[in-house]
């Protein structure tokens, strides 16, 4: 889909790849509908904002009537939440929150909005998974899981619409220089050499993933 024609309802827009994204997709032409638990003010203006919590029922429904009103044709999931570290030293609680929202909320939104979506000409759900949701690392246990079974997700699912308007993709980032990593992951990416992009670039694959 070309950006001038895209609505894009962009969940963690206020993050930093978030924050990116909506810089390039907005200096592409594309109108943009942010979601977050507050809003950054940082945001170009212009782009709207649903303020809502994806891990509750009220903000998943909140969401979908934003998207519906909005014509929403074009749904990016990329909030989420990190962890790192051993897994002996990783509470129950902790695993169940970054699998509710790097997996479960962006499943429930998906399905939520499915028959919206269906109904339009052409549209696309995109998810921003992880090299980490194919490449299993010390450390990333949790987190590598909830991206792993987010890619298990897209794939599956991008087979299920192959006879409908709706084209399901997914974006993979490796490690990205924002505040998403803790001191800890700095270490670690310091320590192994770990490759590291700018916000901007995966902003500006996702474009090009979009349009292509």
């Amino acid at each position: 889909m070309k950006a001038a024609e895209a609505r894009v309802l962009l969940t963690g827009a206020s993050g930093g790849i978030g924050q990116a994204i909506v810089a390039a997709l907005r200096d592409a032409g594309a109108a943009v509908l942010g979601v977050g638990r507050a809003a950054s003010s940082q945001l170009p203006e212009g782009t709207g904002w649903v303020s809502a919590d994806l891990t509750t029922a009220d903000g998943l429904a909140a969401v979908n009537r934003a998207a519906a009103d909005w014509r929403a044709n074009v749904v990016v999931h990329a909030a989420g939440v990190p962890s790192f570290g051993a897994l002996a030293g990783t509470s129950p609680a902790q695993m169940q929150a970054v699998l509710q929202a790097n997996l479960l909320a962006p499943m429930l939104l998906t399905q939520a909005l499915l028959a919206q979506l269906r109904r339009l000409p052409k549209a696309q759900v995109v998810f921003v998974g992880s090299a980490l949701g194919r490449i299993g690392l010390p450390g990333f246990s949790v987190y590598g899981a909830s991206k792993a079974g987010l890619h298990g997700f897209a794939e599956a699912l991008r087979r299920e619409l192959a006879d409908t308007p709706v084209r399901v993709q997914i974006l993979a980032p490796r490690s990205t220089r924002t505040g998403f990593n803790g001191a800890a992951v700095e270490a670690y990416n310091h320590a192994t050499g770990t490759a590291m992009d700018t916000p901007e670039t995966v902003a500006t694959a996702l474009l090009q993933l979009i349009d292509s």
